[in-house]
Parts: structure tokens; C-alpha cells; sequence
């Protein structure tokens, strides 16, 4: 792992926990693009559309300027002010802050204690007369339950948003997760399986709501100057777009890369005490986003954040997904209390992300295994 440069000194490789694996092909993308002076959505964007739908098995794909404008206009196409949906107690805040954008309320139910996503039993307790959506986290690339989820939505009547943001290739029951309806939200942050910069996607097999998203994405114009609804300007550009067609082409080898990855880290950190790795779900391949382990800190003998900073010692980032459980957040203080979501309260508390992006080498993987057992004084690798 020690690299050693001209003068003799030891120097130790940094290992980030996400990196951005941009090539030759992407820079020609956007050169052919520049040149050609045609810099926002068009054709480009179109294809790129096509082919995203294609590749998870929706029939529609619509491109939009980031995860968030994408879980926006789910929201706003399928929900009414004063309406409530479902959402994880445990997952970033876009998730149930879009909610709330649109005026509707987000109900928080807890998460599953081994997958992290959101938990079917949970969500069956919170369904209202107001109910009227569930918005599940594919969370750091696990796929939620979706047939349980599904099955409850169909229960109840209600439509599904489901949140991949951190889900490009995952797959449930051999299933990609955006082919499920209704909808599937997609980010394309520089951090996620890929990117287009900024950038975001939904995907659906409904002829209307695709429609209607399209109208949403672009001040509700259906022709030059002639506007049926209130929208926005959530447009992407072909920029970005030729960005993410070499990036779509790339995703099936660094979801691979990912998976890899993971069961060398896996492998190499079971057995030591205080430390939960990441379940696999019967059905379920994930696509490993993020690494995401537990510490328990009687067993291990050091806490979550007292690992984190001697990992960072030795220049491996890790990364806390996330402190908070959405209750405890002060935009949505009064939601409910710790003993309402008592796993995703203490998830908050103990997980920590390891690097596990498809720019890591061996030497990365069994250095951050080494690492990790040393600190832990178990030793070996």
C-alpha cells in the first residue's frame, strides 16, 4: 500500500470514499457537443432518455436536473397538498423534504434492521385515510422489499415513488429497481454509480404520468409559448446528457466493480467483534453505493465516530450516512420521538461507510481491511 517517491520518503495513498471515473470517452461527449452549439436539452438528451429506459426495463425515462428535482416532480404529480406518504425515518433528507415541498405531509416509519430500507410491517401501521403514497429508499444501493411494499400499496391503493438515487443497477428478483411501477427517482451526483455532474432521472411504464412529468419538468408547455400547466425549469442539457450516455454504457462493469469489492471487504472484516456488515437480502443484488457497516461499541471496544477519525489517520476516508434519523432533524422537529424509531435511531448512532468504489485497488481493499482490524486489535488479514 506504501508508495515511496524519488527521495526515498514513504508516502501513504489517500483512498476517498467515492471517485469520479471520467475518461477520454466522456471528455470527447461534451467536446462534440460544445462544437456543435446546441447546449441544452435536445436530441442528445432524448436518446439518453431512450436508453436509460431501456437498460432498467421502464417504458419512459425522463431526464431532469438533479435527484431532488426528480423526487419534486413525483411528488407533485401524484400527490395534493394535505395528502401524506410514507417515508424511511432513516435516509437522506430529500426524500421526505420534497414531500413537505408540495405542502403534503411525510409520515416517517422505521427502517428494517438488517437491510436499512423501509420496513413493510412499519408502513402498514402509519396508513391513514390521508395516506395516499409510500416513497421507499433503496438505501446505499440495497433494494427495499419491494414485492412487500408493493403488495401493501396495492392493499391500500396507493402509488409507489421509489428513491434510487444511490440505486443505478441494483436489482430485485433479477428485476433492475427503476422497471417497477409507478415511479423510480434516479440522482446523478458526483458521488453515485454515475453522473452526469448534476443531474437526475425518473422512470416509468405510465404513458400518463410520463406525460405529465414532461409537462412539470419544462413550465407545462406543450408547444412553443403554449402552457397548460404551472411547472418548472427542471430541464437538463445535452451536456450533461452526453456525459451520461458514455456513463450508462460504463454502469454495468462498475456495479460489477462495486460488488466485488464488497465481498472482498466482506470477507476480509468478518468474524470481528462489534462489527455488523452489510445483509444481503433474499432476492436482492445490490449495487453498493455506499459500504455501509455497523459498530457496536461494547463489543468492538471503540465507538463509530473513534473509527472513523483513526481510519481518516491513516488517510481512508469514511463517512457517516447518516447522523440524523429524519425525526431528529430540526426541519421536521414534532414528527416523532426516538422510542417511535428505535432502529433507525440507533443506525444514526453506529453506521459508518467504507470506501468501496470501482477506482479502489487490491492493495486499497486489503489496506482498509488491515487497517480496520488493527485499529480493532484483532490483527491477521
Amino acid at each position: 500500500m506504501n508508495d515511496s517517491d524519488r527521495k526515498g520518503e514513504v508516502k501513504i495513498r489517500k483512498v476517498p470514499i467515492a471517485q469520479v471515473s471520467l475518461d477520454r470517452r466522456e471528455i470527447d461527449a461534451v467536446r462534440r457537443v460544445l462544437e456543435s452549439g446546441r447546449l441544452r436539452a435536445g436530441e442528445i438528451t432524448e436518446d439518453f432518455e431512450a436508453r436509460f429506459a431501456a437498460a432498467v426495463g421502464a417504458r419512459y425515462a425522463i431526464a431532469v436536473s438533479s435527484g431532488t428535482a426528480a423526487l419534486y416532480l413525483a411528488c407533485r404529480a401524484m400527490l395534493q397538498p394535505g395528502d401524506e406518504a410514507i417515508v424511511p425515518d432513516f435516509t437522506f433528507v430529500a426524500t421526505a423534504a420534497m414531500v413537505a415541498a408540495i405542502q403534503a405531509k411525510p409520515i416517517f416509519a422505521d427502517v428494517d434492521a438488517e437491510t436499512f430500507t423501509l420496513d413493510p410491517e412499519e408502513v402498514e401501521r402509519r396508513i391513514t385515510k390521508r395516506t395516499r403514497a409510500l416513497i421507499p429508499v433503496h438505501l446505499y444501493g440495497q433494494p427495499a422489499d419491494i414485492a412487500s411494499l408493493t403488495r401493501v400499496a396495492r392493499r391500500y391503493g396507493l402509488r409507489v415513488i421509489w428513491d434510487a438515487a444511490q440505486a443505478h443497477g441494483a436489482q430485485f428478483h433479477w428485476r433492475d429497481v427503476g422497471s417497477f411501477p409507478d415511479a423510480t427517482c434516479y440522482s446523478f451526483y458526483p458521488s453515485k454509480n454515475m453522473t452526469t455532474g448534476e443531474g437526475g432521472m425518473i422512470t416509468t411504464s405510465d404513458a400518463s404520468l410520463a406525460g405529465e412529468l414532461r409537462l412539470l419538468r419544462s413550465h407545462g408547455e406543450v408547444s412553443r409559448y403554449r402552457h397548460i400547466r404551472v411547472g418548472y425549469n427542471f430541464r437538463t442539457t445535452d451536456i450533461a446528457s452526453a456525459i451520461g450516455r458514455v456513463q450508462l454504457a460504463k454502469l454495468p462493469a462498475a456495479v460489477r466493480a462495486r460488488q466485488r469489492n464488497a465481498a472482498i471487504l466482506t470477507r476480509g472484516l468478518a468474524g470481528l467483534p462489534g462489527i455488523e456488515l452489510p445483509q444481503i437480502a433474499p432476492g436482492a443484488r445490490p449495487s453498493f453505493n455506499l459500504f455501509t457497516i455497523r459498530i457496536e461499541t461494547k463489543q468492538a471496544g471503540i465507538s463509530r465516530d473513534e473509527l472513523a477519525e483513526a481510519l481518516r489517520g491513516r488517510d481512508i476516508e469514511a463517512a457517516v450516512h447518516y447522523p440524523l434519523p429524519l425525526h431528529r432533524q430540526p426541519i421536521f422537529r414534532g414528527y416523532g420521538r426516538d422510542r417511535d424509531f428505535p432502529v433507525s435511531t440507533r443506525l444514526a448512532k453506529t453506521v459508518l461507510s467504507l470506501p468501496v468504489h470501482p477506482g479502489l485497488k487490491q492493495t486499497d481493499l486489503r489496506f482498509i481491511v488491515q487497517s480496520v482490524r488493527e485499529i480493532l486489535k484483532v490483527g491477521g488479514n
